[in-house]
């Protein structure tokens, strides 16, 4: 039984893709990522989220400065192996 809150639409896409949405399971997923991504809802609600998250943070003391140089400690700890700690 169809879905009927689904339509079809045509979108362009690159021609060296366009072959993999021959596969049904692909094109649903394909789909509802679409769905998800434009949905203002879910946009909205995350910059909500984010805005809300950032307002805790800077309650709570969190500065810029803190924040770039934790930052920057994780960078340093990802590019160099050898900075971590032994277990």
């Amino acid at each position: 039984m169809p879905d009927t809150h689904t339509v079809d639409v045509h979108i362009p896409i690159e021609a060296s893709v366009a072959a993999r949405l021959d596969d049904p399971v692909t094109r649903a997923l394909a789909g509802r990522l679409v769905s998800r991504m434009l949905q203002p809802a879910s946009i909205e609600g995350l910059f909500a989220t984010m805005d809300a998250l950032s307002d805790e943070a800077r309650r709570r003391g969190l500065t810029g400065e803190i924040l770039d140089a934790e930052l920057a400690a994780y960078n340093a700890e990802r590019r160099e192996p050898s900075a971590l700690p032994s277990p």
